[in-house]
């Protein structure tokens, strides 16, 4: 067997360039194109938000796209072992796989939501859905399924205030009375002695905090959430939810066990079945009545939202977060593609399809919440909300609204959901599955389905608190802080690594080598990007989300003290990695001796190495010679010039 195909059994390689393109796709088109970028894009200006968001995308994130896909691909290996190129920085790669462990852990949670609304719209499939109406069994005495009354257009004085009163705490409006009586020069005994202008313009703070049915059905039924007491007593386990994990579980496991070899067939469903969900929802949304208003509120930009700082940082932080560097997907996914794959179209690719992904999306969430604010008639801006509430509260109730068919439509949006998270978790779950095993390949590695095994009865065993009934918080404050200010600082090392210790220079001719020649016009873009821009945009969006900052909340919650300690500790966790690897390294090889590349820097094959120009890596097989060369036997698999082809020994192959 030749070197080469023996290294594909070792580590293995993608079977195809289009299951690499696709898992790229899967990984950096997720939730947050569905709902975090609606959400930003209405919330900074509508359509002007498209100015910072491209921006950002040509200073930020293709930059970023590129050199993670040239970084890995390049040495073919994973986000630890890849720093042999400047072992000083290997910590860089632990915290790249401790943020992605973090953030798996809640990710698959969120994907277990999708997979229980999913089971329940087709077991409903033939009926009302159960968040179409309050049902006693688990709705409050503020669920209303009603529409809010158009007062506007009522004529009959009785119905008016008799509607508004429906609106108001009574006990709030009593105590009212008093006040009211003095502004108005007239005695008012009781609220019903109110007229409905007074009613309707004077008495909003006794309004009551109406719920929608799918927000009941969330937080009282599916979470149970009122039997929790806070961030410190989460109650009870839901059974329910735990089995609907155990299964989300089991399903990456039997996608992951063979590795790339599966999880790279998977993505040829997962990456292209959420553009087909999101054509049909578009459609159907722009047949409902009042799908303007949610286009409108979309798109319609608002210009001098371009004057603020902290719409910018959204821009910045949107990009980062979507397209998904620093997490160590981009490295893990990159290092299994054959050494001459054209990274430069991959990056451009992807990263257009990624952004032009969320902004589709946004038309079809907002035609249907459009819809929604239509029937209910309310604003589109109290319909609308970000993350979780998105989801699994605004869609589910403008989907069981719909005239026709709400429960085949919610199977296909959870569903969607359900297949747009999968190949996220795929790429994350890779890049700790990979981290450990090039880290300890002897050990590991002939171990690898054991292995992942393992991890993932671990992920679900540190799922199981978010499973609980005050479950969601633990789940927030996981999401709030494991992927933030951290991710910031990893791809501002990785960029000094290479850009400033080992030297632009090197790392533009071994992209020369994988993608050929180019015009040196061509590298004036990333010599900029990647040594100035990149990095004060980086910074910038570290300044602004520290001005910006506010402590993690859910809904009306607000953390203690000690949550948002535990908080600052994910933050802190993976820095401290980069820390004690820069102390470790340090001590291991000395000092500057760390910060230069090793020998067993450069392509995995020797073949590929020999094609360097300038002669810079040694072939794998001579180092392996230096290290065994003490037991006296002949090492025949290199002999004479390093461009000249060798025959590899058995007892020295990769």
């Amino acid at each position: 067997m030749g070197q080469k195909e023996k290294e594909i059994l070792d580590r293995g390689n993608w079977s195809g360039r289009l299951d690499f393109i696709l898992s790229c796709i899967g990984f950096s088109v997720g939730l947050g194109n569905v709902w975090r970028f609606p959400y930003l894009c209405y919330r900074n200006g509508g359509g002007a938000f498209l100015i910072p968001y491209a921006i950002m995308l040509v200073i930020a994130g293709i930059p970023l796209y590129f050199f993670e896909l040239s970084f890995g691909q390049f040495a073919s290996q994973g986000p630890i072992t890849v720093w042999t190129v400047s072992p000083f920085f290997m910590g860089v790669g632990w915290a790249m796989v401790l943020i992605s462990a973090m953030v798996c852990t809640y990710y698959n949670v969120i994907i277990m939501y999708s997979v229980y609304y999913m089971m329940v719209s087709f077991v409903t499939m033939d009926g009302d859905l159960p968040w179409q109406h309050c049902d006693d069994e688990w709705a409050s005495d503020l669920c209303r399924e009603n529409p809010y009354p158009k007062f506007d257009s009522m004529t009959n004085e009785t119905d008016k205030i008799n509607s508004a009163i429906e609106l108001k705490d009574t006990n709030c409006l009593t105590g009212l009375l008093a006040n009211l009586s003095a502004s108005f020069s007239v005695t008012y005994n009781t609220y019903n002695d109110l007229n409905s202008s007074i009613l309707i313009e004077n008495t909003t703070s006794c309004d009551k905090d109406l719920k929608l049915p799918s927000a009941e059905y969330f937080e009282r039924y599916v979470l149970r959430l009122h039997e929790a007491n806070g961030f410190g007593d989460f109650g009870g386990v839901s059974l329910k939810l735990v089995i609907c994990l155990l299964l989300t579980w089991v399903v990456i496991f039997f996608c992951l066990m063979k590795g790339i070899k599966s999880s790279g067939k998977v993505v040829y469903f997962t990456a292209t079945f959420p553009y087909i969900v999101l054509v049909i929802l578009l459609i159907r949304g722009l047949t409902l009545e009042g799908f303007e208003k949610g286009i409108e509120f979309y798109m319609v930009p608002d210009w001098q939202k371009l004057k603020d700082p902290k719409v910018w940082g959204d821009a910045a932080t949107q990009i980062f977060y979507s397209l998904g560097v620093a997490f160590g997907g981009l490295l893990t996914m990159s290092s299994y593609n054959r050494f001459k794959n054209n990274t430069i179209r991959d990056a451009f690719l992807v990263t257009l399809i990624n952004c032009s992904t969320s902004v589709f999306a946004g038309f079809a969430v907002f035609s249907l919440l459009g819809f929604m604010a239509h029937t209910l008639n309310r604003d589109v801006k109290d319909v609308v909300d970000s993350g979780p509430g998105l989801a699994f509260i605004a869609y589910p109730e403008g989907i069981a609204r719909m005239p026709a068919a709400p429960a085949f439509f919610s199977f296909l949006f959870f569903f969607m959901i359900f297949t747009l998270g999968l190949d996220s978790q795929f790429a994350m779950m890779e890049t700790v599955i990979s981290g450990f095993i090039d880290a300890f390949p002897v050990f590991l590695r002939p171990k690898k389905t054991l292995f992942t095994f393992i991890l993932c009865v671990v992920g679900f065993l540190l799922g199981m608190p978010q499973v609980c009934k005050g479950g969601i918080y633990l789940l927030t404050l996981i999401d709030w802080y494991s992927g933030s200010y951290n991710l910031m600082i990893v791809s501002l090392c990785e960029l000094v690594g290479i850009c400033y210790v080992y030297g632009i220079n090197n790392f533009r001719h071994d992209i020369e080598m994988m993608v050929g020649k180019q015009h040196p016009a061509f590298w004036i873009y990333w010599y900029i990007t990647w040594m100035f821009i990149t990095p004060v945009a980086i910074l910038f969006i570290v300044i602004m989300s520290g001005l910006n900052y506010a402590p993690a909340y859910y809904g009306d919650y607000v953390f203690p003290g000690y949550a948002e300690a535990l908080g600052w500790l994910m933050v802190c966790s993976p820095l401290a990695l980069i820390v004690l690897g820069f102390i470790i390294q340090s001590i291991r090889y000395g000092f500057p001796g760390a910060l230069k590349r090793q020998p067993e820097w450069g392509p995995a094959l020797d073949e590929d190495r020999a094609e360097d120009p300038r002669n810079r890596y040694d072939p794998i097989n001579e180092l392996k010679h230096r290290n065994i060369a003490s037991n006296g036997k002949d090492n025949l698999a290199y002999v004479g010039d390093k461009k000249v082809k060798y025959i590899p020994n058995d007892q020295i192959r990769l």
